[in-house]
């Protein structure tokens, strides 16, 4: 009991509890330690070593990815937010792995780039945070934009926004906000990634299987669109055209490892079926790599279904169902993220 009210006591390791065992120089002098005990704790050999100038953290072993984005955050100074590659962590958005921490600060703040910090000055301050203990991260939209314009595959952008719409962290709408608002520099991927995803792409392996079409010249279907039978909902196929009733479905094993996934699944092919919608299955593996035996496999089910009745079917494309505000079907939605709590202001 006497060991935890002198921790509770203890200014100093009260800070470093909160901020994850680090701290900065100003932090330390202020709760009563001296200069030179400072330079006893930083010695070669001594309990504490520097992170960032300024910034330290309070043991010698190689830092969490947690405790260096504490740190970047300490040395932008205060009201800094993390964005980026990080903030993309934090939602449960995939991203490209990175080194460095991206940190948004206001505009006037004078400070430099170091180590593994790169600072980003912006007159857009997020006006809501995302606080996940002591951190604080940019909304999931402002998070990929500010990933995204780094990047120079197309295709690698269009997996970092359809994931983010896919798995609900933000919509189409919030993208598109950004992508105006932010500057034009690097913008150009993100502007036709954000189309795509606009036109119902929802994946990489759903990207790739729409730009072999196109090369393909066989008809474009309509993307993660709205079927139903009636106001019975049906499905949302990958791909869709409408007027065969032919479906095609990109089988991967990425949202539907668990075993209620795996049923829902199980129990939307039942539904397909009984509507009698002709579907085709691929995997991401041989649209890459089968691409002609995949757009043969679609030319003949289009073909051989053309003088097949018309399905008796509703479909709603992802494109109408965004400006309707129209929800997603509880079958198809991703759980949203509890990395962190939207909060206002970054102060």
């Amino acid at each position: 009991m006497a060991s935890s009210i002198c921790r509770d006591s203890d200014p100093l390791i009260r800070i470093l509890d909160r901020q994850l065992d680090v701290i900065t120089r100003r932090q330390a002098l202020t709760v009563g330690l001296t200069r030179h005990a400072l330079g006893h704790r930083l010695r070669t050999g001594g309990p504490w070593r520097i992170l960032l100038p300024g910034v330290y953290i309070a043991f010698t072993g190689t830092p969490t990815t947690l405790q260096q984005e504490m740190a970047a955050m300490l040395y932008a100074g205060s009201g800094s937010v993390i964005t980026g590659p990080a903030a993309l962590r934090c939602h449960h958005i995939r991203g490209p792995s990175a080194e460095l921490v991206d940190i948004l600060v206001p505009a006037t703040r004078k400070r430099r780039d170091a180590a593994f910090v790169r600072l980003h000055r912006t007159t857009r301050m997020p006006e809501r945070i995302w606080q996940a203990g002591p951190l604080r991260y940019a909304p999931p939209a402002r998070a990929v934009a500010d990933a995204v314009r780094d990047m120079t595959s197309l295709r690698d952008v269009r997996a970092v926004v359809a994931d983010a719409v896919q798995r609900g962290r933000c919509e189409v709408r919030d993208l598109h906000a950004e992508l105006i608002a932010g500057p034009n520099a690097g913008s150009a991927l993100f502007r036709e990634a954000l189309t795509d995803v606009a036109d119902g792409i929802r994946s990489a392996a759903e990207a790739d299987l729409k730009d072999l079409l196109v090369k393909s010249q066989l008809p474009m279907p309509l993307f993660n669109p709205s079927v139903y039978d009636g106001d019975t909902f049906i499905a949302k196929p990958d791909a869709w055209w409408p007027e065969l009733g032919v479906a095609a479905e990109v089988d991967s094993h990425e949202f539907h490892m668990s075993p209620e996934d795996h049923a829902k699944t199980l129990a939307r092919g039942r539904r397909m079926g009984i509507a009698q919608i002709v579907t085709l299955r691929f995997t991401p593996k041989q649209i890459r790599s089968e691409a002609a035996e995949v757009i043969d496999t679609i030319r003949r089910t289009l073909e051989g279904a053309r003088g097949r009745p018309a399905l008796n079917l509703r479909t709603v494309s992802a494109g109408e169902a965004v400006s309707a505000g129209e929800a997603v079907p509880s079958s198809e939605a991703v759980p949203a993220s509890e990395a962190g709590q939207p909060v206002t202001g970054a102060a």
